[in-house]
C-alpha cells in the first residue's frame, strides 16, 4: 500500500495511492473481476465514532450507484454505493461486533464488502488518487 498524507483545511488525511476512489468517498480495489468497496479515510474522520454497520446478505445484486451498506456513527448515519453493478460476494462480518475498525484501519481491515462485476467498464468513471485527492482540496 502506499499510503500518501494530505493536508486538507482543517485536517490530515491519508489516501491509498494504489485504490480508485468514488465522488460520495468510498474507494474501491480492483482485483480481476472482483472489487472491494470501504470509505476513505476522509469519510471515516467525517464521520467520527463509528459505531454501527447494516451490511448486505451475500449473493444479493446490486445495480451501479445503489445504496448496498449503511454506518451509523455519532455524528451520522451514512449509506456506501456500489460503483458497479454485480452480486455480493462477500461481506466483512468482522464490522458487525467491531465497527470501529472502520475507524482504524479505513484501507485493511475496515473492508466493508466485495462485489462480483457485471461490468467492468462502468469502473471507468472512479476517480485515480491523484484526482480524489484534488476534489478534497476543492471541497468546501
Amino acid at each position: 500500500m502506499g499510503i500518501v498524507e494530505v493536508a486538507l483545511k482543517n485536517m490530515i488525511v491519508k489516501i491509498d495511492d494504489t485504490l480508485l476512489y468514488t465522488q460520495t468517498d468510498e474507494w474501491v480495489r480492483v482485483e480481476g473481476d472482483t472489487i472491494t468497496i470501504g470509505i476513505s479515510d476522509y469519510a471515516q474522520k467525517m464521520l467520527r465514532d463509528i459505531v454501527g454497520v447494516e451490511l448486505p446478505k451475500k449473493g444479493a445484486r446490486a445495480s451501479k450507484g445503489q445504496a448496498v451498506a449503511v454506518i451509523e456513527s455519532i455524528k451520522a448515519t451514512a449509506e456506501i454505493y456500489t460503483p458497479a453493478a454485480g452480486a455480493v460476494a462477500e461481506v466483512n462480518e468482522r464490522l458487525r461486533e467491531e465497527p470501529e475498525l472502520l475507524n482504524k484501519d479505513p484501507y485493511g481491515e475496515g473492508w466493508i464488502l466485495k462485489i462480483k462485476l457485471e461490468n467492468p467498464k462502468e469502473l471507468e468513471s472512479l476517480l485515480k488518487p491523484q484526482d480524489y485527492i484534488a476534489k478534497l482540496q476543492t471541497a468546501k
